[in-house]
């Protein structure tokens, strides 16, 4: 796959995808292209189909990617992980094409613990950890339009809550306000029943992801309709959906 269209654009694809748990959202993270740099804060990487290489960024440089992995993992304990990791981003001193942090309501627990430990959080911190959390997923969003070593795919996976009747990413404050806001997509990953064709037989499950706004959940895109409203199963991966937008 090319990185640039004819015109020099660079063909890039941000997203946060939100939903239930066990709905498939770190399955479709990693249809990202590759190599990939995940960050996993839940420890869910292990049971999906990839080939990883694992990184320690506050002690290590990045690996060289040499074709016998496809996915960098670091198993994020730390806020201060993220950060490092994201300063060898930054730098584009990296082998990636992709960055993936699953999820980035985790990673907000994290914060939180980085800047009051366990402690309940005090109003003046509140500021610090929008300026923090929010601050990063711009940054991350940014690597895209990196002027040396640009990303093809940004994704952040997060918990969905539901609020006044409405689903939305799961995070604290008013990072929760302006996440949605941030990406070329924000997905609502869900699976759905419908009827069987054989009424004798249970209903099939989809899975789907919606990017459209609703009353219902917080969904929307940015790439002029070129994916529709909904992604269905069988187009639920990443690089394919940079090719829909940008053309193959």
């Amino acid at each position: 796959m090319t990185t640039t269209t004819a015109d020099g654009i660079n063909r890039s694809l941000t997203a946060m995808i939100h939903g239930e748990s066990k709905t498939g959202k770190s399955r479709l993270a990693v249809t990202a292209p590759e190599p990939r740099l995940m960050h996993d804060v839940e420890g869910g990487h292990k049971f999906l189909p990839i080939k990883v290489k694992y990184w320690d960024p506050l002690t290590q440089e990045p690996p060289e990617y040499d074709g016998s992995w496809d996915t960098c993992v670091v198993v994020t304990t730390s806020f201060d992980q993220m950060l490092r990791s994201y300063a060898w981003l930054a730098s584009g001193a990296h082998p990636f094409k992709s960055v993936i942090v699953d999820s980035i309501s985790e990673l907000q627990v994290k914060a939180i613990e980085a800047i009051a430990g366990r402690e309940q959080l005090q109003l003046q911190t509140w500021g610090e950890l929008l300026r923090t959390v929010t601050g990063l997923m711009r940054d991350l969003r940014d690597l895209t339009m990196h002027p040396t070593n640009p990303l093809q795919a940004v994704v952040l996976t997060a918990m969905t809550r539901e609020q006044n009747g409405i689903r939305r990413p799961y995070l604290q404050g008013q990072s929760a306000v302006t996440a949605p806001y941030l990406y070329d997509i924000t997905g609502y990953l869900a699976i759905e029943e419908w009827p069987n064709p054989d009424p004798s037989l249970p209903p099939v499950s989809y899975r789907r992801m919606h990017i459209k706004a609703s009353n219902k959940f917080i969904a929307g895109e940015r790439v002029d309709g070129r994916l529709g409203t909904i992604v269905e199963q069988d187009d639920l991966n990443i690089a394919h959906m940079i090719d829909r937008v940008y053309g193959t």
